[in-house]
């Protein structure tokens, strides 16, 4: 008689952005695909914790040791819990996260996910922390190729981690590593596997994720971004690229032409310019100017005359006057962006501009950030309004959760439209005319 095997509960909590989130589905891929664990969404009736950290904005420390205070009732009442924290923070406190916290069992970085099964077998056989922050690998690729369908029909690619520009302002160089680029051909395989599962958009990750290069030994030549690109296009049933996030420094001629032989990629870019003065962006070390930004997406606009503009702004950097924080503004009309994610600066240790003079008040940042959210509200109205009475290719994702003969699904441009139509739909491409739009989000749209 077979022995039944209980598998053990495990509980992921995720903070950040979407490469920590498609982190944390390769962990879940990598723990159950071992027959030992089972996801739970109840941390409560967990036997393992994990907690995979963003250290972007500040006080991630401070958020993290909240979070295990309360997971640290849990293992009082068992002692078997066993609690891990990976992420950026993880690979950037290490032990510094042991000495507030000695409950804590497990801490490994991003690079290192791969081994969380070894690592948690370990965690039962000693009272000692068991650290693992090895940072440039990408060995967790190789352990568990990311199959899962993280929404039912898009789906998350890693293409490659770290960054080599260290911005005064950033972290991820000194938490992800340098940058590290898979091969071309095990993001192909992956992709082409994911088509088969029903997967029709791909959205392509890297911190800097434009500055992809590999070498392709069989030819004996570089493969660069725009290369991985055209290979994309070809993979049946791909009907949809996007990718970020980007860097202006990295955006050649090559990807520009792109667009041009490349439908699928979305008439949608997300590349961040941070702020709209020379001055704040040497500070920031960015390493191009306004000019040079503003060319980029003029030569973009050429070829894609209807492309959305989606930025990064960060708000009372070290330095930014109200002149420089009008410049911004300024530039936010001049290239109308549509979308954008800003923030107030704050300072990451280690980092360059934390060693700068910073005199501006948060009273007066957090009025500077909201006039420029105001601005780009409004002009991401105006967007929508263009769209009224237009027809738009739509990805149907799923039913609404508030009426189940509802619809909803993605535009080019990253709007999500709701639409009545037949559950076959889901899944499937359907041109929408948009009837009615909503100020802050959304859309309403009927088959065309």
């Amino acid at each position: 008689m077979n022995k039944k095997i209980i598998k053990k509960k495990i509980y992921i909590k995720t903070w950040g952005c979407q490469m920590n989130e498609h982190d944390s589905s390769i962990i879940e891929n990598i723990l159950t695909k071992t027959n030992n664990y089972v996801i739970t969404k109840n941390p409560e009736k967990s036997d393992i914790l994990i907690l995979n950290t963003c250290s972007i904005r500040e006080k991630a420390q401070e958020k993290l040791f909240h979070q295990l205070g309360r997971w640290k009732n849990f293992q009082k009442k068992n002692s078997n819990i066993r609690i891990a924290v990976g992420g950026c923070v993880a690979t950037q406190e290490g032990k510094k996260i042991y000495k507030r916290a000695r409950f804590v069992n497990i801490i490994f970085g991003p690079q290192t996910l791969h081994k969380l099964p070894e690592l948690i077998h370990q965690s039962y056989h000693t009272t000692n922390l068991i650290i693992d922050v090895t940072t440039s690998s990408l060995k967790k690729f190789e352990s568990s190729i990311n199959t899962r369908v993280n929404k039912k029909f898009t789906s998350f690619v890693t293409i490659m981690e770290g960054c080599n520009k260290y911005c005064s302002f950033c972290i991820v160089p000194y938490s992800r590593g340098k940058e590290v680029s898979r091969q071309h051909k095990h993001i192909l395989s992956e992709i082409k596997k994911l088509s088969t599962l029903g997967v029709r958009e791909v959205v392509l990750l890297g911190q800097n994720v434009n500055a992809y290069k590999t070498y392709d030994y069989i030819n004996k030549i570089k493969y660069n971004f725009s290369d991985l690109l055209y290979s994309i296009s070809r993979i049946p049933k791909i009907n949809r690229i996007r990718y970020i996030t980007s860097h202006p420094m990295e955006f050649g001629e090559d990807i520009i032409t792109a667009y041009k032989y490349i439908p699928q990629l979305t008439n949608f870019l997300h590349l961040p310019v941070q702020s709209g003065s020379n001055k704040i962006l040497r500070l920031m070390k960015r390493g191009y100017t306004i000019e040079e930004y503003e060319d980029l997406i003029n030569k973009l606009k050429f070829i894609r005359p209807n492309i959305s503009i989606s930025s990064d702004f960060i708000v009372g950097f070290p330095g930014e006057t109200h002149q420089d924080f009008q410049k911004t503004l300024q530039f936010i009309s001049k290239i109308n962006f549509d979308t954008s994610y800003s923030f107030i600066y704050s300072p990451r240790p280690g980092t360059r501009a934390a060693k700068l003079a910073d005199c501006t008040t948060i009273e007066e940042k957090k009025n500077r950030l909201s006039l420029l959210q105001k601005k780009i509200t409004q002009q991401s109205f105006q967007w929508r309004r263009r769209m009224l009475g237009t027809v738009q290719s739509v990805l149907v994702e799923g039913s609404s959760k508030n009426n189940t003969q509802e619809l909803y699904g993605r535009t080019e441009n990253n709007r999500i439209i709701y639409f009545f139509g037949k559950s076959e739909l889901i899944g499937n491409f359907v041109q929408l005319k948009v009837i009615d739009i909503n100020y802050n989000t959304y859309l309403k749209g009927v088959i065309n």
